[in-house]
């Protein structure tokens, strides 16, 4: 892993998703590995020639920019950390940079929403009960430990998440959900949802958001190309959704709609 410390101009930058007014990145690449993972095209802007997941830039200077971008921030806003990087990847166990912003965030009304892969989320629990307006979402696409290692080699294991979830519901911080890609046949299949609405509703989460795989062709070649390799009985599967996506969208609604209605926990769709 290449790891290198950077100066920002800006931390707080505005946010194209329509419900998140900025993000907050600390850092550039991500640990985790993730091989679906649609912020690949960030490589571009960050002079690297590692693979992605093979390097990590730290925003060293990040808090301080924060700090002053906050003060000129004049209305109330979501704030979300992070919008193309894991906020709570490994290297932010050394550097802390997640944590430094929001300690500068305790001082204001603004709404937080954090979206991580990792339990290390919970080192900062207790500035996440000093903030006004919290929430926390976790990640989760399989349980099965081998598609983990395949597609996420670089993160904690959902059980690590789930229970992450339970300690942060336990404390009265509100906690979702995201599967997210719903990867053909390794996540969309009546066994995974239901385990995966079983987990989420028996750790407190308040409920679950869905959405499909991005099909970027950088993305979906490598996600075919793995699948080829260790899934191969899923390959048919894959080109179906490919080429027939608002059919496999429409399909994948109902059936999570039909598994849903046997739970109590609330869940939504992106797609």
């Amino acid at each position: 892993m290449t790891v290198k410390q950077i100066q920002c101009k800006s931390i707080l930058n505005k946010s194209g998703i329509p419900v998140i007014d900025y993000g907050i990145n600390p850092y550039i690449g991500c640990g985790h590995k993730c091989q679906y993972c649609y912020a690949v095209f960030m490589k571009r802007f960050s002079g690297h020639t590692e693979p992605w997941g093979d390097f990590v830039d730290v925003k060293i200077n990040a808090p301080e920019v924060l700090e002053h971008q906050l003060k000129r921030l004049k209305q109330k806003s979501h704030i979300s950390f992070s919008t193309v990087c894991d906020a709570y990847q490994p290297i932010e166990a050394k550097y802390r940079i997640t944590r430094k912003c929001l300690e500068k965030l305790v001082h204001y009304k603004h709404t937080v929403s954090i979206l991580t892969k990792s339990d290390l989320v919970l080192n900062d629990l207790d500035l996440l009960e000093q903030l006004k307006d919290i929430e926390v979402g976790f990640t989760i696409i399989t349980l099965n430990p081998q598609a983990h290692r395949i597609f996420e080699p670089g993160s904690p294991s959902s059980k690590k998440r789930f229970a992450a979830i339970k300690i942060l519901s336990q404390h009265k911080i509100p906690t979702w959900v995201f599967v997210a890609p719903t990867l053909p046949y390794l996540t969309d299949s009546e066994k995974t949802i239901n385990q995966i609405m079983k987990a989420s509703q028996n750790a407190g989460a308040n409920y679950i958001l869905f959405d499909t795989l991005n099909t970027y062709t950088k993305v979906w070649n490598n996600v075919r190309r793995l699948m080829k390799k260790h899934f191969p009985e899923a390959i048919e599967l894959c080109e179906y959704y490919y080429n027939n996506k608002t059919k496999y969208k429409k399909q994948l609604k109902h059936k999570i709609s039909k598994i849903g209605s046997n739970y109590k926990i609330k869940f939504r769709f992106a797609f």
